[in-house]
């Protein structure tokens, strides 16, 4: 719809922004020539705006060093799904205290091993649309179809200690359709071990904001950025949109 209307006003000989009807237009030679911060009502006309596809203004925003990234595509997901999956899954990982694991053996050439495990609360295990649970060894397509039916996925892998987290290049959750990013420059990844504190409350949310607490993730945020550019008869101004 926003990038329809975009192309609907650069049709119009005249764009009006109409915040500040209070205020009379201002010509844009005054604004660029003026100190921020200040109020001004303009009339303008949209030149161009960046970028011109619309999925391209998503980005990954980090609040805590204020860094901008491209959101990976889904290529790079897989990428790093293949890599894992030739990790075997650690049979001594399997069945803890707080979570039940099943493990099976693909029938493709490959013959992968995959492993998932179930986080349990009070020592049972939670209704789909309640858990919580981490695969090792599987494919994009099968993680997707896991995110249709529980709450939420964790893609891991093993290590001789512990399972822990992909390189953060992947997402570190996957709740539905949605993805979720740590800042690689900020995160201090923890094992899953740490999972558990949020499995032992009374009543585990499985939030992405308390999970990347846990797991020493900072969290990063989806942000919409756009550039317009406005010109009238004495100059020209670019305007930015950063929204959450």
């Amino acid at each position: 719809d926003l990038e329809l209307h975009l192309q609907r006003c650069q049709q119009l000989s005249v764009t009006v922004l109409t915040d500040h009807q209070d205020l009379s237009n201002t010509e844009l030679k005054t604004i660029t020539s003026s100190t921020a911060p200040q109020q001004y009502r303009i009339r303008a006309k949209l030149r161009t705006y960046k970028p011109q596809k619309l999925h391209q203004s998503v980005k990954l925003h980090c609040s805590k060093c204020n860094s901008l990234q491209e959101v990976p595509d889904r290529d790079d997901f897989d990428f790093i799904l293949r890599g894992s999956a030739g990790t075997a899954p650690n049979p001594e990982l399997q069945n803890t205290s707080w979570y039940e694991s099943v493990t099976w053996t693909t029938q493709d050439q490959k013959q992968r091993e995959i492993a998932i495990h179930f986080v349990k609360h009070d020592e049972m295990l939670q209704h789909p649309e309640d858990t919580l649970l981490m695969i090792e060894g599987g494919t994009l397509k099968e993680i997707w179809k896991l995110t249709k039916r529980f709450k939420c996925v964790i893609p891991v892998r093993s290590t001789e200690d512990d399972l822990e987290l992909l390189d953060l290049s992947a997402p570190f959750l996957l709740q539905g359709n949605v993805k979720y990013y740590g800042c690689k420059q900020c995160s201090t990844p923890k094992p899953m071990k740490n999972l558990s504190s949020i499995a032992a409350e009374q009543q585990p949310s499985w939030e992405p904001t308390e999970i990347a607490q846990v797991l020493g993730i900072e969290l990063l945020q989806y942000v919409f950025i756009m550039k317009f550019t406005l010109v009238d008869e004495t100059g020209s101004l670019n305007a930015y949109l950063f929204d959450y």
